[in-house]
């Protein structure tokens, strides 16, 4: 098993032709969900991610664009439903997962495990992450005040957030965290070396989980969060891909920790 994640930043995609393919791909919840937006960036962001989805599921599944049917869980998580019969090129529905931030997508596609994504901007400003840090574990919290204030710190904080955010998304159609705190141990620089269910609530199934951080674009930090199928075995291998993908195009191979 493998996966495939998808990074497309908004200027890879002219807004013209962005309009044009979600008219034909997107469905009306889609479309009407873009007319909501106050701003033209945020409804020119949101076209491209849904759009570079679609285009992803369609190169995973065989499935075309406008005739891929998502639907959300309870807990808002969106997956495909596959057509009668069966995907095109057989097999189970893929897991997937988008992040959309500051004009850049990032999309996960996985089968056989859960996956979760996420991405963040490193010029978030530290006041605004006060309230975030404040509800991370001890442990972690001890971790981002061991570096100086200003862009160490903000860098650290945004490091476990991103990874926080990938993992409660991977966990939610099942609520996930809120089953129990949780804990990572994070390398200095770059990766994770434990993550840990604290006291009781625990699945037995943390051992499951593989993680990856990366810097796709300066600036800009990125986290997956994937759950392997028992038995565990090694780690899925990544294939990482950058921009509109009109057809696939050779990878950059990363590694889950």
């Amino acid at each position: 098993m493998s996966v495939s994640l998808w990074f497309c930043p908004d200027a890879d995609l002219a807004p013209a032709v962005s309009a044009t393919l979600a008219a034909h791909w997107l469905d009306e919840q889609e479309r009407e969900t873009a007319s909501r937006f106050l701003f033209e960036r945020d409804r020119r962001q949101y076209l491209v991610a849904h759009t570079l989805l679609r285009r992803v599921l369609a190169l995973e599944t065989g499935i075309p664009e406008a005739e891929a049917v998502l639907r959300r869980s309870p807990h808002g998580r969106p997956h495909l439903q596959p057509p009668p019969g069966g995907l095109p090129g057989g097999g189970d529905a893929p897991d997937f997962n988008l992040a959309r931030t500051h004009g850049h997508t990032l999309v996960g596609v996985t089968r056989g495990h859960r996956i979760g994504v996420d991405l963040e901007h490193l010029g978030r400003g530290a006041a605004a992450l006060d309230g975030i840090v404040e509800g991370f574990p001890r442990a972690e919290r001890d971790w981002i005040g061991a570096v100086p204030a200003g862009r160490p710190r903000i860098r650290r904080a945004l490091r476990l957030w991103t990874l926080r955010q990938a993992y409660a998304k991977a966990c939610a159609p099942d609520g996930g965290p809120d089953r129990a705190p949780y804990t990572f141990t994070r390398s200095d620089e770059r990766g994770t070396l434990a993550f840990t269910v604290d006291g009781e609530g625990g699945d037995g199934g943390e051992d499951r989980w593989r993680f990856l951080e990366f810097e796709p674009v300066p600036e800009m930090l990125a986290a997956v969060a994937v759950r392997t199928a028992p038995p565990a075995g090694g780690p899925p291998a990544v294939h990482l891909r950058r921009g509109f993908p009109w057809a696939r195009s050779a990878p950059r191979v990363l590694r889950l920790t």
